[in-house]
């Protein structure tokens, strides 16, 4: 079961378990034992293992104008009639219907707990075009938190890439976060693409296009919901 995940070879996977390293349900876990893949809780060296075969991950590069939703009462065209599956799917977070980039759609709720809950502190990397030029004492106050209505906003990462282009890298998930950032310092966001999520990534996904994620895009994912507590 572990080498169909990706995580080794089977004579690997088999030293894994002989070392003590592989927990089912927070029990250590023997050479030949049998598990229900659609119940059981498997750890290999503290990360949680996907291990049910109907789970499905897919990344998104979503386009300006479609709506972060399942179903839209608008009528709007919606991120989930753009990924075509067979699969009853559900974006991971949000992108504002006029914010573009990388977003995760899938079946998979233990892994969308852990990459939308602040304890996991899962970080987004945006690229932000705003109006005017921000001074270093704007890009300061962006990394070390502002007010945006709800408190302060947590401390980011923060570049100025040019005159009028951030890169911003935030591990909140409040809503429209970033947008009020960067009007809580006077400079309105007039383009966002959100190009990162925690260690995934891809610049060859034109927006609109889909795919499925790779075994170790996903263990990636799942390694770093735990990396960052």
């Amino acid at each position: 079961m572990l080498a169909r995940q990706g995580i080794g070879s089977r004579r690997a996977c088999e030293e894994l378990i002989a070392e003590g390293r592989v927990l089912v349900d927070g029990a250590v876990a023997e050479l030949g034992c049998r598990i229900d893949v659609s119940q059981a809780r498997v750890q290999v060296d503290g990360t949680l293992v996907g291990v049910r075969p109907d789970l499905v991950h897919y990344l998104l590069n979503k386009p300006d104008g479609v709506v972060t939703t399942v179903n839209d009462p608008q009528g709007r065209l919606t991120v989930v009639e753009l990924v075509a599956v067979e699969q009853r799917v559900f974006p991971v977070g949000r992108l504002d219907a006029n914010s573009e980039g990388l977003l995760l759609l899938t079946n998979d709720g233990d892994l969308t707990h852990r990459l939308t809950h602040p304890s996991f502190g899962v970080d987004k990397e945006y690229l932000v075009q705003v109006s005017g030029s921000p001074k270093p004492a704007a890009v300061r106050a962006l990394r070390e938190g502002v007010e945006i209505g709800d408190g302060l906003s947590a401390p980011a990462r923060v570049a100025l890439v040019s005159p009028s282009l951030l890169r911003i890298t935030v591990k909140e998930g409040r809503n429209r976060l970033v947008r009020r950032m960067c009007q809580a310092v006077g400079h309105p966001v007039l383009r966002l693409v959100r190009t990162r999520i925690g260690p995934l990534s891809d610049h060859r996904l034109a927006p609109g296009d889909w795919r499925p994620l790779t075994t170790a895009e996903i263990r990636n994912l799942e390694k770093a919901c735990y990396s960052q507590r």
